[in-house]
């Protein structure tokens, strides 16, 4: 099977095994190491060759005499497995190649889930799509504390888990939670469950610390061997509940697609289908319903832009065109904020959360800016309150945010951004009081939306300073950062925006100063087909309704009132 399947650039994964003789087991533990031969920077991912490296140490292991008494599996250090590989699916041009790959998943992986000898998955790092459904198929779980990154990204990608995940995560952790880890978590930005969460989901029996990891999972897997320690689960229920959590993901997929996707509207299919269970013929028709989704959605347009937008985002902007050396980057170890609104609070906090630096805000009015710096406060107790910060770093954090009425408390400041309204004039004004009062290796940064950086910096005494650092609202929430070269921006400004925005965990993008930049010049060109649209005589309804279909976030008019009139004419205006 496998030669029909061939990708000649896969990053073939190795599966080594090891028999480790345990105190308290009569026989021996295999233990078999799935490894790529590269640093944690090239995660372990599963290809036709690597599948069939791991179907082959279970065979080794199933020769040996005597008879093991478990068999484990684990990653190299800090990742368990990453999944498929990406690099192949190009690869896949007819549904029975697609069909080939998504039945050769689960040929191996059942394996270790109808095995006749106990199997555990040792999940000692990041674990994602085929490398979750590998362990859901053992029958036991450990889990390192240090694993920052478990999940089932397939619908974010175009796809379904297609290898026992949408069977095995419902009967494991209950409809619900599964609803939250495949379409949930999957489609908002792609977002990954820490150990703890996991752990409190139930994917895992037990957690570890990273230090002794594997050595405490090796003794906890002989105490369940042998009887001493008991492994219970809770019982799943597949009514109501089970009803209940199909409705809640239907109603997020619907509100995200409208009906557009169609890889979130096939887990639904298949959560269902897991509903009967994960025994005898219920599974196996489960996983075909599986390999039929999973060869459907293989061959869609839809997967192909996923694909090219996780490129996008995932590794080219990791390494964007464009950008200069990061030697010329500049440390930044105070940052100022111009102006105290809603967009420059939010801009605060970010700041300080990731560069843990202090930030000072200023205003003209101390009513406002007072409103400024509690609301950075009451975000911080915010964070206190659901335990994702402790009390002392949220004391801290506090401490870093201050406000001022005059610029001069931007004296000492490395790196300074403007949030002020959207005015050409108000920014160059802004600017110009900025540049008197701060050093001359310190950077102006501008959010602007729409305006020239190049105009901007004109009058200045050093305009290579200045630079576009255009965030997209809620900040907390969007990753994209449009990052702007002004006619005159140097070299050393342009590689320490890149690195501040990365240190925020953006992705950053080099742009072009042209009008609106990119995003905003595409939603205006978009948004005035149907404004246009209307202006002929089409009913302000009817042009709303008609790109339901495109699967939008919002509808064009919903995202009129939510930029604002104002803000729209003006973009317009500069295009």
């Amino acid at each position: 099977m496998t030669a029909a399947l061939d990708y000649p650039k896969e990053v073939v994964t190795s599966a080594y095994v090891r028999y480790l003789p345990v105190p308290g087991l009569d026989s021996e533990l295999a233990l078999i190491t799935i490894d790529n031969g590269l640093d944690h920077t090239r995660p372990t991912t599963f290809g036709p060759a690597g599948l069939a490296n791991l179907a082959a140490a279970f065979d080794q292991i199933e020769a040996r005499s005597p008879t093991v008494a478990a068999i484990a599996v684990t990653g190299k250090p800090f990742i368990f497995a990453v999944g498929a590989d990406l690099s192949g699916i190009g690869l896949i041009d007819t549904r029975d190649k697609a069909l080939q790959i998504s039945r050769l998943g689960h040929e191996v992986f059942g394996r270790f889930k109808h095995s006749t000898i106990p199997t555990f998955a040792f999940v000692n790092g990041a674990a994602m799509g085929g490398g979750v459904e590998l362990a859901l198929h053992c029958h036991y779980r450990t889990l390192s504390t240090g694993a920052a990154a478990i999940a089932l990204p397939e619908c974010f990608l175009g796809i379904v888990p297609g290898w026992g995940g949408t069977q095995l995560l419902p009967n494991l952790i209950g409809a619900d939670g599964a609803v939250t880890v495949i379409l949930d978590n999957a489609l908002n930005q792609n977002r990954m469950l820490n150990a703890k969460q996991a752990a409190k989901l139930g994917i895992a029996d037990v957690t570890f610390e990273p230090a002794d990891f594997l050595e405490r999972s090796i003794e906890w897997a002989a105490s369940v061997l042998s009887g001493s320690t008991t492994v219970t689960r809770p019982a799943i229920d597949r009514g109501q509940a089970w009803t209940a959590a199909l409705e809640r993901g239907r109603a997020l997929v619907d509100a995200k697609f409208h009906g557009a996707a169609p890889a979130p509207y096939r887990a639904l299919e298949l959560l269902e289908a897991a509903r009967g269970g994960v025994e005898g013929d219920q599974f196996l028709a489960g996983t075909a319903a599986e390999d039929d989704a999973l060869a459907d959605l293989l061959m869609t347009d839809e997967l192909r832009a996923g694909l090219y937008s996780f490129d996008l985002v995932q590794k080219r902007a990791k390494r964007p065109v464009g950008v200069p050396d990061k030697k010329l980057t500049r440390p930044v170890s105070k940052v100022g904020i111009v102006g105290a609104g809603l967009m420059a609070g939010q801009l605060a906090l970010l700041f300080t959360r990731r560069l843990e630096v202090p930030v000072v805000l200023t205003d003209l009015d101390q009513e406002r800016l007072d409103r400024g710096v509690a609301y950075v406060h009451d975000e911080i107790d915010k964070l206190l309150g659901k335990g994702r910060v402790s009390t002392d770093k949220a004391n801290r954090l506090k401490s870093l945010v201050s406000g001022s009425l005059t610029k001069d408390a931007f004296a000492d400041a490395d790196f300074v951004l403007e949030a002020v309204f959207e005015d050409l004039a108000v920014k160059r004004r802004v600017f110009a009081e900025v540049e008197a009062v701060v050093g001359p290796d310190c950077i102006l940064a501008t959010n602007t939306s729409s305006l020239s950086i190049t105009e901007m910096a004109a009058d200045l005494e050093h305009p290579e300073r200045v630079v576009g650092f255009h965030f997209f609202n809620p900040v907390a929430v969007l990753p994209l950062l449009e990052i702007v070269r002004g006619a005159k921006t140097d070299d050393a400004t342009l590689a320490t925006a890149f690195d501040v925005g990365r240190t925020l965990k953006k992705s950053c993008v080099l742009v072009q100063d042209a009008p609106a930049f990119v995003v905003n010049r595409l939603l205006t060109r978009f948004l005035g087909a149907v404004t246009t649209a209307v202006d002929q005589g089409t009913p302000i309804e009817v042009a709303d309704r008609a790109l339901v279909p495109l699967g939008l976030p919002m509808s064009p008019f919903i995202l009129l009132q939510l930029v604002g009139p104002a803000v729209a004419l003006h973009t317009s205006e500069t295009l």
